[in-house]
């Protein structure tokens, strides 16, 4: 995932794609600040997580410039988060999402909101970066009640 990232980083310079490189970029420094920290490379999986973090933290922006009627800006942020889904596993749809969320239910048998930490712990390793895990949350809470 990391090499693929970095070969991706020379095609968008060659390419001279602007905003695909200053998007690789970011992720690149957010890689390399995150291996500082942890002192080792990181594995694909920790990759992914780093990646989904920039996601999200775009779609908080969309929802801020939304507020203040920032269509260009939105429509810049857009644009990042398409390129940066790319380095993400397949999506589940909503369907596969619910079936996984359903299997939980039947094994941990919750029986009032304070259960959602188990089922989380059952659902997040099987979703995790393949599904919105606030979508996740959510609707697990909604079945909870």
């Amino acid at each position: 995932m990391r090499n693929q990232i970095l070969e991706d980083l020379k095609l968008a310079m060659k390419a001279q794609d602007k905003t695909k490189l200053a998007v690789i970029r970011m992720v690149k420094s957010a890689m390399q600040m995150e291996e500082l920290n942890k002192k080792r490379e990181l594995t694909d999986e920790e990759v992914i997580d780093v990646i989904s973090k920039q996601i999200k933290t775009r779609k908080d922006s969309i929802s801020e410039f939304e507020k203040g009627g920032r269509d260009d800006l939105i429509e810049a942020t857009a644009k990042e988060i398409d390129i940066l889904t790319t380095y993400l596993p397949k999506q589940l749809s909503d369907e596969e999402v619910l079936e996984i969320i359903e299997n939980a239910f039947s094994e941990v048998k919750p029986v009032s909101t304070k259960d959602m930490g188990k089922i989380m712990k059952v659902v997040t390793p099987l979703v995790k970066g393949r599904a919105d895990m606030g979508k996740v949350s959510s609707i697990i809470k909604e079945k909870l009640n």
